[in-house]
């Protein structure tokens, strides 16, 4: 939820806290936990007194897919009536329908079009756990 409110324009702590509702205790160490994990860099703002606003880093703006598929999740799954917000184009305030695409091709991913493959630090049982997956999936292990 403190990455969704930075998408937002949200930066400062107490924004955050507003926001969100939680103790300050809990809203700094989950924003350290942030800062630690490189989703956010704390800049300076006020020397006097001390005050810091919350930066997205670049590995912060890359969460924005996994922020929108979540939010588009809710979307078909909510009912109709609970729904304070909707996704919209900036430019055009048209409502927008995220789906997840491959890149390469533009189709849709979907469970029955998706597997896992081993990378590069894949030992022997996760290529056995692979290959009985995809198996699976495909219909071979009858």
């Amino acid at each position: 939820m403190i990455l969704r409110d930075a998408f937002h324009g949200l930066m400062r702590f107490d924004e955050f806290q507003k926001s969100l509702g939680i103790a300050p205790n809990i809203l700094t160490r989950r924003l350290a936990h942030l800062i630690d994990e490189g989703l956010f860099e704390k800049r300076l703002y006020s020397e006097r007194p001390a005050r810091y606003e919350y930066v997205l880093t670049d590995k912060g703006r890359d969460f924005f897919p996994v922020l929108m598929a979540l939010f588009s999740w809710g979307r078909r799954h909510a009912p109709e009536d609970d729904l304070a917000f909707l996704l919209g184009d900036a430019a055009s305030g048209e409502e927008r329908r995220p789906i997840l695409v491959d890149a390469r091709s533009g189709e849709e991913l979907k469970p029955e079009n998706t597997c896992l493959l081993p990378g590069p630090a894949a030992d022997d049982g996760d290529h056995e756990r692979i290959a009985r997956m995809r198996a699976y999936y495909l219909g071979l292990d009858a």
